[in-house]
């Protein structure tokens, strides 16, 4: 069943399309029906958005699929009478020119990680070995990524190739199942260690056996680097009272591939959070922000908060709105600064039928941007999914989609944001 077949099965499965209005969604034609609950008529929206989002390509920060996602959230924010604005920072992007191994006769492709050493055109040949041996170029894994512990993927063996005495390393990226399961680039900033090329844990066997045998490689990690311009999409929703702490809704929206459930559900969730916010009058401004740069760093919020300095303690709270929202069958984390903010998640997700399977203690490391609002000493609270194609080319509308999952989480996080808007004091 091909691509677009399978879209147009889901929906008539869910009994979204029974009336077509005029309009699109993200330049899409979407079907509405008339008359809907309102859960129905989430789900509506979710769909579209979701499929939005995946249409827009590659969402990698700083390229084609990354500028369509920000004007796209401009254009939807303007849909509830929010304008929003696009903030642009600089950076270096890193555009892989050449990315393989070649070893006994095979050429395989992969991608370096964007924060160690690369290779010049002609790469680096030498034997191949475990890592930590005397061979020229080493052989290391990565960790499968485990939502209750963020960033196990790139401890162990990803931390100690980095340093290595290796000319060059490659990675074998694992996940739930075989495949490429690629690592974000926590330390683009700064760069460190040698050339590490991501490669799909499917060639693990005959890798293992080369290494073993130490077999003659080449590697080639080649990429140039382009000055450009990502940017974080800003919307504020003016309250009625601007002397109150604001409320900060955020997330990030850029990432590897098309990461429909990983930052997808994000922005999903961000504009019903916008949409019902807006519609109101809110006791406090409700600054929205999503970020690019998420998988680099998460260099998006740092020049965000630049031009902010006081915000990141100064807020009521932060809702970072965690990846794989509402992902099907699978676990969701919850953490807060403190249990206030704890109660206040569980209340508002209890009221659609939903509970976490776990809540982090409120002083364990934050995930992704929300730990720059924890640094910092300030209130935050987020949920996050786990996911079965976390960082995979798999991460796509419709398959790896549950919308009335995700809808009903979106519809919690909205009501309870508009509770926390209104908060007085």
């Amino acid at each position: 069943m091909g691509h677009e077949m399978k879209r147009r099965h889901f929906i008539e499965l869910g009994g979204l399309a029974t009336v077509a209005l005029a309009g699109s969604v993200g330049g899409s034609k979407v079907l509405f029906a008339q008359n809907v609950a309102p859960a129905e008529a989430a789900e509506q929206r979710i769909a579209a958005w979701m499929e939005a989002f995946d249409g827009q390509g590659n969402h990698r920060t700083a390229t084609a699929g990354d500028e369509a996602s920000a004007t796209w959230l401009v254009r939807e924010a303007r849909t509830f009478n929010v304008e929003a604005s696009l903030e642009r920072f600089a950076l270096d992007r890193v555009d892989p020119q050449t990315a393989y191994v070649t070893v006994n006769d095979r050429r395989i492709e992969g991608l370096p990680l964007f924060d160690a050493a690369f290779t010049g055109p002609d790469g680096v040949t030498g034997k191949l070995g475990p890592l930590g041996s005397d061979a020229e170029i080493g052989l290391a894994e990565s960790e499968p990524y485990a939502l209750s512990t963020p960033g196990l993927e790139l401890s162990k063996q990803v931390a100690e190739a980095r340093r290595s005495a290796h000319k060059a390393v490659v990675v074998l990226t694992r996940g739930i199942r075989p495949g490429l399961f690629l690592l974000n680039a926590n330390s683009f900033t700064k760069p460190s260690g040698p050339p590490l090329l991501q490669i799909s844990s499917a060639e693990s066997e005959f890798l293992k056996q080369m290494a073993a045998a130490g077999a003659t490689t080449k590697l080639v990690a080649h990429v140039t680097r382009t000055p450009a311009q990502a940017a974080n999409v800003t919307a504020k929703i003016a309250g009625r009272d601007p002397s109150l702490p604001p409320l900060v809704v955020m997330g990030p929206r850029s990432a590897w591939f098309q990461s429909v459930t990983e930052q997808g559900s994000r922005m999903a969730c961000w504009l019903e959070m916008m949409r019902v916010v807006a519609a109101s009058k809110p006791a406090r401004d409700c600054l929205f922000a999503a970020f690019s740069g998420h998988e680099l760093g998460a260099i998006g919020i740092d020049a965000y908060l630049k031009t902010r300095p006081d915000l990141a303690k100064g807020a009521l709270a932060w809702i970072f709105l965690g990846s794989d929202i509402g992902s099907p069958h699978q676990a969701h984390v919850l953490h807060a600064s403190n249990d206030a903010l704890e109660q206040w998640a569980l209340a508002a997700l209890k009221r659609e039928g939903l509970a976490v399977n776990a809540t982090s203690a409120h002083t364990s490391p934050a995930r992704g941007e929300s730990g720059r609002v924890q640094r910092a000493g300030g209130n935050f609270v987020t949920i996050a999914g786990d996911s079965d194609a976390y960082h995979n080319i798999n991460d796509r509308w419709p398959e790896a989609v549950d919308v009335r999952m995700l809808a009903r989480y979106a519809r919690a996080l909205a009501s309870g944001a508009l509770e926390l808007a209104n908060k007085p004091g």
